[in-house]
C-alpha cells in the first residue's frame, strides 16, 4: 500500500511540474478556453489522456524500444513542428474577425479534444518524457501488477486534469470582462508562441537526422 502511494504521489508531482511549464497544450488551453469556457480544459486533457493511455498500453506490451528510436523521434519533430504551425497559421487566419462567443463553431483543427490529440504529439518532448522519465514509472508500476500501472497513470492524468482545469476556469471567469480586441491579443499571442515551439521542434527533428 505504501509503495502504491508513494507512486501516486511522485506520478502525480512530476506530472504538475511538467504540466505547468509553458507549452503548446497550455497555449492552446487558453485560446479554446476563451472561446469555450470551462469546458475546453478537461476536454483538451481527455483527449491528452487517451493518447497517453494508448502509448502506455504500447509500453506495457513490450514496445519501448520503439519510442527510443532516434529515427522516429526526428519524424515525429519534424511531422509535430508542421501540425503545431498549421494549427498556429489557422489560429491567425481571419483573427480579424474574431469575436469573442462561445456560441461560434468548432476550432478547424476538431475541438478541444482533437486539439489535446494533436498538440500531444507535435511536442516531441512527450514521447521523450515517456521514453525516459515515464518508461521507469512503467516498470516500476508493473511490479505491483495492474493496479500498480493503473496508480500511476491516474496520479500523472490527474495532475494534468487539475492544472490545465484551473487554467481554463481563470480564462473563462474572466471572458465576460474581455473585449473583442483583448481576445484576438489573446489569440495572436498564443499563436505566435505555437509558431515558436512548431519551428523548434521542427529543427530538433531535423537534428535527430543528423
Amino acid at each position: 500500500m505504501e509503495k502504491l502511494a508513494a507512486i501516486f504521489i511522485s506520478s502525480f508531482i512530476i506530472a504538475i511540474s511538467g504540466a505547468m511549464m509553458p507549452g503548446p497544450v497550455l497555449t492552446v488551453t487558453i485560446s479554446e478556453s476563451a472561446k469555450r469556457g470551462f469546458i475546453a480544459g478537461p476536454l483538451i486533457v481527455f483527449g491528452h489522456a487517451v493518447l497517453e493511455i494508448s502509448l502506455l498500453v504500447l509500453l506495457v506490451l513490450g514496445f519501448a524500444d520503439l519510442i527510443n528510436n532516434p529515427a522516429l523521434l526526428g519524424v515525429v519533430g519534424i511531422a509535430g513542428g508542421a501540425v503545431l504551425l498549421w494549427i498556429s497559421f489557422d489560429m491567425l487566419k481571419g483573427i480579424r474577425q474574431l469575436r469573442l462567443d462561445l456560441s461560434s463553431g468548432k476550432s478547424a483543427w476538431g475541438g478541444p479534444v482533437i486539439a489535446g490529440i494533436l498538440t500531444s504529439l507535435a511536442n516531441p518532448y512527450w514521447i521523450i518524457w515517456w521514453a525516459t522519465i515515464g518508461l521507469g514509472y512503467v516498470i516500476i508500476s508493473m511490479k505491483l501488477g495492474f493496479i500498480g500501472v493503473a496508480v500511476f497513470f491516474a496520479g500523472h492524468i490527474l495532475a494534468d486534469l487539475l492544472w490545465y482545469s484551473a487554467v481554463s476556469l481563470f480564462v473563462s471567469r474572466g471572458r465576460k470582462h474581455i473585449s473583442d480586441k483583448i481576445y484576438r491579443g489573446i489569440i495572436g499571442i498564443c499563436a505566435v508562441i505555437l509558431i515558436f515551439f512548431g519551428i523548434y521542434f521542427g529543427v530538433s527533428g531535423i537534428r535527430y537526422f543528423m
